[in-house]
């Protein structure tokens, strides 16, 4: 891990991880540094993100990467970064966001952190009240997650128990059993947060939800943008 500033963890706190260590390739750059409307992607996250006092920290592939944001990103509005640790999978080019999460955890658990929200830095339009909302929605279940009516599921946007998320996450990464949704167990106590009914009242047009995958998803972002700015 490569240390910023000192943490304000205590034993309650919920820290979050920023997964920026994607291949981007239908994108075809490093998405959370692709500069839009004059600043990387990722800081309009961040710049959301430090209006709410979390400790955040960003979870890359490799020391280059890092180095890349240590030249382009405010770095002072995050606690970390901290690398993937690719020991556990025969691939050591495999990216797969369940090492992402493994990894920021077994940090945070280092740390002394209980849970963790998990966010991709290809969401940049996130609103603070929706974060708030799954945080403090979490506080008694080993898992919070965003659900659709059509039973489809967010987990990269949820907050998780890094102790219980930890051993299933190596267990199914030594399995190399990859998809996010497995990382849910039956014997999890979860909140399966309802965005239609619930997150809806709170971001009316779910720009929270808006991913960038492609290079045309920017037109629909810079929609999405001239469209708050005028309400």
């Amino acid at each position: 891990m490569i240390k910023l500033s000192m943490s304000n963890c205590d034993s309650n706190s919920v820290a979050i991880i920023i997964l920026i260590g994607g291949k981007s390739t239908r994108f075809g750059k490093d998405k959370g540094l692709f500069e839009f409307n004059g600043k990387p992607l990722i800081s309009y996250q961040l710049d959301t993100l430090k209006q709410g006092n979390y400790d955040i920290f960003l979870v890359a592939h490799s020391s280059e990467q890092v180095q890349n944001y240590v030249d382009n990103i405010d770095i002072s509005q995050i606690m970390a970064f901290i690398i993937d640790a690719d020991f556990l999978i025969s691939d050591s080019n495999k990216r797969t966001p369940l090492l992402g999460i493994y990894s920021g955890f077994k940090e945070l658990q280092n740390l002394g952190y209980q849970k963790s929200l998990v966010i991709p830095c290809d969401i940049p339009l996130i609103n603070l009240d929706v974060v708030k909302l799954i945080i403090r929605e979490s506080y008694e279940y080993d898992c919070c997650i965003p659900s659709w009516e059509n039973h489809l599921l967010e987990p990269l946007f949820a907050v998780y128990s890094i102790e219980k998320t930890l051993i299933k996450a190596e267990k199914n990464l030594k399995e190399e059993n990859y998809k996010l949704i497995n990382l849910l167990d039956d014997d999890w106590k979860i909140n399966y947060l309802s965005i239609e009914k619930i997150i809806s009242s709170i971001d009316n047009e779910l720009f929270s939800f808006i991913n960038i995958n492609k290079q045309p998803d920017l037109k629909k972002l810079k929609k999405k943008i001239d469209f708050s700015k005028n309400f």
